[in-house]
């Protein structure tokens, strides 16, 4: 391979990983992202990128395995599908899973073989077969999603708990607790998300487990919690809950009260009104060092409201030239 092809080679990659992040991102909690349409549009779009580039560089095997995930997801994006269930969560992820393998398998020092790639493609395409189905099914009315915590005993237990699920899910949390040590950003945010990706994997078909590395995921991503305050909290219920799944006590694994306020989001009324915190902020003394000042924006106003400013000096500064 050419330096050029080498350097084009990469670059798929790299971009394909951040696809991946996406695809599993908005699959870890996929009733909630259904509530989005963009967001399914995103994951869609994803999918479609990977086809697209892996198709430039003649990878069938990425290829097509990318191009059935799009056309699942156009199924929810186009279709009739209101709501989705577990199911279709853990055969989105295990199409995303084999994905990721024929990339790992790219990027690794021998590459993407053919024949181990067509291997894998004839093995997750009955996957794919079952899931379009069944979101037909769900579309049509045949298959009625079951609501998390609804307690359907066999969605509670059903798939083998690793015999070292406990060891597993505390290794994870240990990775988790090392990122929580960073400085808050949202690169560090991704980390966690990714961590709680493979902790929900990791849970199969356990509902109740599945449901408390949702609630975990949701308080994460929320800029409003600090790390000081979500580390203790969300170490600790998961690493609780990791002990119960391997005693077999699925059933009373439940969120804390103090978790579900950390990933509610905000009240519509509260984050249409900035109004308030503009108009205050008006009555505040600016310090004369420009890194102050930058500190002092960044306690007083939030993201958005940020944004907004910098456009204002923006214009203000051209306007003045």
């Amino acid at each position: 391979m050419s330096d050029q092809q080498d350097r084009i080679m990469r670059l798929f990659i790299e971009e394909a990983k951040e696809h991946l992040d996406t695809l599993e991102n908005g699959l870890v909690d996929l009733k909630s992202t259904m509530k989005d349409p963009e967001s399914v549009q995103e994951m869609f779009r994803a999918a479609h990128s990977v086809k697209g580039g892996a198709a430039m560089l003649g990878l069938d095997s990425i290829k097509t395995t990318a191009h059935r995930l799009e056309d699942c997801f156009k199924v929810l994006k186009d279709g009739p599908v209101k709501q989705v269930d577990q199911t279709s969560e853990s055969l989105f992820l295990k199409g995303v899973d084999t994905l990721k393998d024929l990339l790992g398998r790219l990027e690794g020092p021998f590459g993407l073989r053919n024949e181990e790639g067509e291997k894998l493609v004839q093995q997750v395409m009955p996957v794919f077969a079952q899931l379009e189905t069944h979101l037909n099914n769900l579309a049509s009315g045949k298959v009625i999603p079951v609501a998390a915590g609804s307690g359907a005993p066999a969605a509670q237990t059903a798939g083998p708990v690793p015999a070292n699920f406990a060891i597993e899910v505390m290794a994870l949390l240990k990775e988790m607790l090392q990122v929580f040590k960073q400085k808050e950003s949202a690169a560090s945010r991704q980390e966690l998300t990714a961590v709680c990706v493979r902790l929900y994997k990791l849970g199969g078909k356990i509902e109740t487990w599945q449901n408390l590395v949702k609630t975990a995921r949701g308080a994460i991503v929320n800029p409003k919690n600090s790390y000081k305050v979500l580390a203790p909290l969300i170490i600790k219920e998961l690493k609780e809950a990791g002990d119960l799944v391997q005693g077999g006590k699925v059933k009373t694994i439940v969120p804390s009260k103090n978790l579900l306020l950390l990933a509610a989001s905000p009240k519509p009324a509260e984050a249409s009104a900035p109004a308030a915190p503009a108009a205050e902020s008006k009555q505040v003394a600016l310090p004369g060092e420009p890194k102050a000042v930058v500190r002092l924006l960044l306690k007083t106003f939030n993201k958005k409201q940020l944004s907004e400013i910098a456009k204002l000096l923006v214009h203000a500064i051209k306007s003045s030239n």
